[in-house]
């Protein structure tokens, strides 16, 4: 299952990161590029809220679907600020093995790295 989610993952950045400078008539990824950051942005709260509506309704496919439009939007806000989703996974590798309040705590200590 990982080399499947990993293949999904990599696949779908590298189509987001071509439709950069795209035809925005043709795609709608190209299209949110174009708008910028405020569009991409608000994209990305919108599918948050639809997250959590889902969650609540409690229906598990509805919660899937939502997800996968959040990552989706997530990976093209991710790919604005020229970061990928292998720049979250070094951060959660880095985190790995602490608790998550020794986590939170570390971040007043010294402001954050790529």
């Amino acid at each position: 299952m990982q080399h499947r989610v990993d293949s999904v993952l990599s696949e779908l950045a590298r189509i987001i990161e071509s439709r950069k400078g795209g035809n925005t008539e043709a795609s709608y990824v190209a299209r949110l590029f174009n708008k910028g950051e405020d569009t991409i942005l608000k994209k990305v709260g919108e599918e948050c809220t639809e997250v959590i509506i889902a969650a609540k309704g409690g229906h598990p496919y509805q919660i899937i679907y939502e997800t996968a439009d959040l990552l989706f939007h997530t990976m093209i806000m991710l790919s604005h600020y020229n970061l990928s989703l292998d720049d979250v996974v070094r951060e959660l590798a880095r985190r790995e093995g602490m608790s998550g309040l020794e986590e939170k705590a570390s971040r007043n200590e010294a402001p954050l790295e790529p």
